[in-house]
C-alpha cells in the first residue's frame, strides 16, 4: 500500500512539474507573439494541459484529471503569469522555449506511458499515449500561435518521446524499481532531445521524386 501511495505521489509530482514546464513554454510562445496577459494564461494553460487531456479522453479516463482539481489550471495560470513578467529579461526567448519544451517532453512521455500502463493498456498503446501526452500540448500551442508545428523541425522530436516511453515501459516490464524506470525513461528522452538540439540529429526525411 505504501509503495502504491509513493508511486501515485511521484507520478503526481512529476506531472505537476511537467505541466508547469509546458505552461512556461506556451507562455514563451505567447511572448514571441507579444500577447496580453490573458493571452499568456490561455496559451500556457492549453499547452500545459492539452496533451494529458487528449490522452485521458482516448483512454476513457474521464472526467479528465484537471476537471475535478483546480490545482492544475491554477498552476498553469500562475506559471504563465510569472513568465509574463520574466520573459522581457530573457536574452533569447526562442532558446528558452526550445529547452523548456524538451524538458516537458521528457517528463510527459514517461508519465503518459505510466498512466496508460496503470490503466491496463497494451505496451504499444502505452508508448503511444506517452507520445500523445508529450507532443500534443506543443502542437496545440503552435497552432494557436500560428507557428510552424514543432513536429516539422528536422531535429528528432517524436522519436525522443518514443524512446523515453519505450525505455520506461521496458524497465517497468522487467521489474525495475518504478522510480528508477521513470528516471531511465526521462534521461533517455531528454538526453536524445538535447543531442538533437545541440548537434541537429535527425532521421532521413522524405524526398519527393519529381
Amino acid at each position: 500500500m505504501n509503495q502504491l501511495l509513493d508511486l501515485d505521489f511521484m507520478v503526481t509530482l512529476l506531472g505537476l512539474f511537467g505541466i508547469a514546464v509546458f505552461a512556461v513554454s506556451g507562455a514563451l510562445d505567447a511572448a514571441r507573439k507579444e500577447m496580453d496577459i490573458l493571452g499568456f494564461m490561455l496559451i500556457g494553460t492549453v499547452t500545459g494541459l492539452g496533451g494529458g487531456t487528449i490522452r485521458d479522453v482516448l483512454l476513457g479516463n474521464v472526467p479528465v484529471y484537471w476537471i475535478m482539481d483546480a490545482t492544475y489550471v491554477g498552476l498553469c495560470m500562475l506559471m504563465s503569469l510569472m513568465t509574463y513578467f520574466v520573459a522581457p529579461m530573457l536574452e533569447s526567448r526562442t532558446k528558452a522555449l526550445i529547452w523548456m519544451d524538451a524538458l516537458g517532453l521528457a517528463l510527459f512521455c514517461v508519465t503518459g506511458t505510466q498512466i496508460a500502463a496503470s490503466l491496463g493498456a497494451p505496451p504499444l498503446i502505452c508508448v503511444c499515449m506517452g507520445v500523445v501526452t508529450a507532443s500534443f500540448g506543443g502542437i496545440i500551442r503552435d497552432v494557436l500561435c500560428g507557428y510552424d508545428l514543432v513536429l516539422s523541425n528536422r531535429e528528432l522530436y517524436v522519436t525522443t518521446a518514443v524512446a523515453g516511453g519505450s525505455i520506461y515501459w521496458l524497465l517497468h516490464w522487467v521489474g525495475v524499481v518504478e522510480s528508477i524506470a521513470m528516471l531511465g525513461g526521462f534521461l533517455a528522452a531528454f538526453g536524445l532531445r538535447s543531442a538533437a538540439i545541440i548537434w541537429g540529429l535527425s532521421l532521413p526525411s522524405y524526398q519527393s521524386k519529381r
